[in-house]
């Protein structure tokens, strides 16, 4: 009888090993930053949009499962002028009144080594959709946390238009960086 329940013991740990791990889901906690910064005649500024939500299901031993959804309000962005932060909201810029929100999207992920990854997805800003890589680092815990950089050429989505699209006066790179702060779904 002994030998009997161990084997079934057995048999049932090697089969939960053969089912496939899937991603822990998380969204996103306070704590959580989203920002951007640019330059503009020389002078570097750093802006944060008006708000964004994030859903992560990662984990980092089944990269194929993982998947990140970020929506981006647009509107009440902010960089400490408020000539800038008004000129940002217009239709030459981030056109908040026809496009209130933008959205990254990934669901390919791949290993840099460490606890370093890297996150080929896509952004949809002002009605355009392109591809932007988010590097990232996955720090694990109670409350994991994600802690990102990617580069956006905001003239690849209409971003700084007319008289702003001289890459001169304002780069055509827009360096970004996160920390999202998670909790379990």
């Amino acid at each position: 009888m002994i030998r009997t329940t161990a084997r079934l013991a057995l048999a049932g740990l090697l089969a939960a090993a053969a089912l496939p791990a899937f991603a822990a889901d998380y969204v996103q906690a306070p704590g959580s930053t989203l920002i951007f910064a640019s330059n503009y005649q020389g002078e570097t500024f750093v802006g944060r949009f008006g708000g964004f939500n994030t859903t992560v299901s990662f984990d980092p031993a089944n990269l194929a499962t993982a998947k990140l959804d970020v929506t981006i309000q647009l509107a009440g962005t902010k960089t400490g002028n408020d000539d800038r932060d008004s000129t940002l909201a217009d239709a030459d810029f981030f056109h908040v009144s026809k496009f209130a929100q933008a959205r990254y999207t990934a669901s390919k992920f791949r290993a840099l080594g460490g606890n370093q990854y890297a996150a080929d997805g896509t952004l949809s800003l002002r009605g355009v959709s392109k591809p932007v890589t988010l590097t990232f680092t996955w720090t694990p815990g109670a409350q994991p946390v994600l802690a990102g950089k990617a580069s956006v050429k905001r003239l690849d989505f209409g971003v700084g238009g007319g008289d702003w699209a001289d890459p001169a006066t304002i780069p055509n790179d827009v360096a970004i960086s996160t920390k999202v702060v998670l909790k379990a779904k």
